[in-house]
């Protein structure tokens, strides 16, 4: 349970002091997971032991609370400067790297924490809370001991109704992005993504927006949105013989009854047919709940829409992973294919991932290609199809549109 009433207290003490100070909110990772093995007892006794390192690493003036479940919050009251802020970040980390639970059931925590700064990063106790709590998340996501909260970090400051009425009311921007046929050298298709400017006239990334809204059960709503924005163009471009339009699904709408019926009403509306769609999933969705996903996923096949296993090659999938699903492609991760100029051992993985892919007669397409010879190597490797900021970048889709219409109607 969150002590709040002490936290924002002991903060506004400090607020009314007037001096410069660090709010932390530390997570000490292990925990629940003592409690879960060894007991309740025992993991409240983990808790103690890492309440009396956290102090014991601290100074006699900063101040310690239990903030809920692997949560504390820390306050360093007279830091002249944020470095200060991460010596004492650094000697919290150097504590955790004795184990807890020495003398019983020893288990090895690991500390990671958001830290924020006054004034600079917030000037009342809910704010400067909040902010340590977001940058917190930020450090768990990214695997890193210590994050420093950003005033520039759009995702920290979504509102959830921000984007639920932007959702509603049909404020965000459809873009698409082109997709070629390597060989031919022409443009077979696009990659739908949605664009956002929030309320506050702050351009937020999908990396940020699309979780936020997978986490407050926005994902639903969002979905819908993207499906109608993106037929509503493609209906417009349905002479181009072959041409394809990939969207991308979340895994979390897979658990969600009607996204087949959802998909299926959308291309009628907007006279597209099925054959036009690329159904992009990640690899995470083949972990959630793979008999779902499959059911689901074979539906939508059947109806004749390609699916697209997303970011392939750094996940999870595995062989047996693509023997049960009903791929057509596979979507080469950018952090390989940006690799294979570099580095051969990468080259030679990016060119097994294609032979294998054709080899269960899947497409195989490379992203993220960001100059001529990468394109090249790739075409060499006998990729089918390739996206990238060298092969063009996602513009507005009604320019994307605007562009290809002409042919379209020559068609």
């Amino acid at each position: 349970m969150l002590n709040r009433g002490a936290i924002f207290a002991a903060i506004e003490d400090q607020l009314g002091a007037g001096t410069t100070f660090a709010v932390l909110s530390v997570r000490i990772c292990g925990l629940r997971e003592i409690a879960l093995r060894f007991g309740c007892q025992r993991g409240e006794l983990a808790e103690q032991n890492a309440e009396e390192l956290i102090r014991a690493s601290l100074r006699p003036a900063d101040r310690v609370f239990r903030a809920g479940d692997e949560t504390f919050a820390v306050l360093l009251p007279g830091l002249r400067s944020q470095n200060h802020a991460l010596l004492a970040a650094t000697r919290l980390v150097k504590t955790f790297e004795q184990p807890l639970n020495r003398e019983s059931s020893p288990w090895q925590g690991r500390a990671m924490m958001g830290v924020v700064f006054f004034p600079q990063q917030g000037r009342d106790a809910d704010t400067l809370w909040r902010r340590a709590e977001m940058a917190a998340d930020r450090a768990q996501q990214r695997g890193e001991h210590c994050v420093f909260f950003d005033v520039d970090d759009t995702a920290s400051e979504i509102a959830y109704h921000d984007l639920r009425d932007a959702i509603d009311s049909n404020r965000l921007r459809t873009y698409f992005q082109p997709i070629w046929d390597l060989r031919t050298q022409r443009v077979v298709g696009a990659e739908s993504l949605a664009r956002w400017t929030s309320a506050r006239n702050i351009e937020v990334r999908p990396s940020d927006f699309v979780p936020f809204a997978e986490q407050s059960d926005l994902i639903a709503a969002l979905t819908r949105w993207s499906i109608n924005a993106t037929f509503r163009y493609a209906g417009a471009l349905r002479g181009l013989p072959g041409f394809a339009y990939a969207i991308n699904l979340s895994p979390r709408v897979f658990v969600r009854a009607g996204l087949v019926e959802q998909l299926s009403d959308a291309l009628h509306i907007w006279d597209v047919p099925p054959t036009a769609v690329i159904v992009e999933v990640t690899e995470t969705a083949l972990v959630n709940d793979l008999a779902l996903t499959v059911q689901v996923l074979r539906r939508l096949r059947d109806q004749g829409m390609r699916i697209a296993i997303d970011d392939f090659g750094t996940g999870y999938a595995s062989i047996s992973y693509l023997s049960k699903f009903p791929a057509t492609d596979l979507k080469i991760d950018k952090s390989l294919v940006g690799a294979v100029r570099h580095d051969t051992r990468v080259a030679k993985l990016v060119e097994s991932i294609i032979k294998l892919a054709h080899h269960l007669d899947l497409g195989a397409t490379a992203e993220g290609i960001e100059d001529a010879l990468t394109q090249q190597m790739l075409l060499e490797m006998d990729c089918d199809y390739a996206q990238g900021y060298h092969l063009g970048v996602p513009e507005p889709a009604a320019d994307f549109v605007a562009k290809l219409a002409p042919a379209a109607a020559q068609a």
